[in-house]
């Protein structure tokens, strides 16, 4: 079985910022598998979705705990389900890489990232799979992260996220085999 977390803010407020790009693409391949409808958890406070691609089990996540605490989700569905960091794929923005680009890592440092460093403390190890989606405009230094990230994606930058949806199915399509 994997455990797929998307890592985003939950609230209307959020929706659309660089910062729930893991929602986004949590959303995108419920939608393309045709699975069920994610239902709040509330003894892991996340919302998910258990069900089948390629013929494994998997279950969906989106914690609902805010992007900063998200590892107490993460650690609350691992020890229900009885699975390890390895079970384990987190898909998060990265202002350090172009929008359009993602990068899949395992057992490397957060860069910054405040979502993925409270997994870390909640799971006590940096040994699972992170797909890290790019969400900096290649022509802009960024000098606020938290203005940024939380800012809204452009009508651009919108088309360019929608490659990346592809690039991240035919990545999930590999890992859950």
């Amino acid at each position: 079985m994997k455990l797929i977390i998307g890592l985003g803010n939950p609230g209307k407020e959020h929706e659309g910022t660089r910062h729930n790009v893991g929602f986004v693409l949590v959303d995108k391949i419920i939608s393309s598998f045709q699975l069920p409808t994610p239902k709040l958890d509330k003894k892991s406070n996340a919302e998910i979705c258990k069900d089948k691609i390629n013929e494994k089990r998997v279950i969906l996540a989106k914690p609902q705990t805010f992007m900063n605490n998200s590892g107490t989700a993460v650690r609350a569905l691992i020890d229900f389900y009885k699975l390890t960091p390895k079970d384990l794929i987190v898909i998060h923005d990265d202002k350090d890489i172009p929008i359009g680009e993602i990068k899949i890592q395992n057992n490397r440092g957060a860069a910054g990232h405040n979502g993925v460093e409270s997994i870390f403390e909640h799971l006590g190890t940096h040994d699972f799979t992170r797909i890290r989606v790019g969400v900096a405009p290649a022509e802009k230094i960024i000098h606020d992260t938290a203005d940024f990230v939380l800012g809204k994606f452009s009508k651009e930058e919108q088309k360019d996220l929608k490659a990346v949806v592809e690039k991240v199915m035919q990545e999930i399509q590999v890992m859950i085999k």
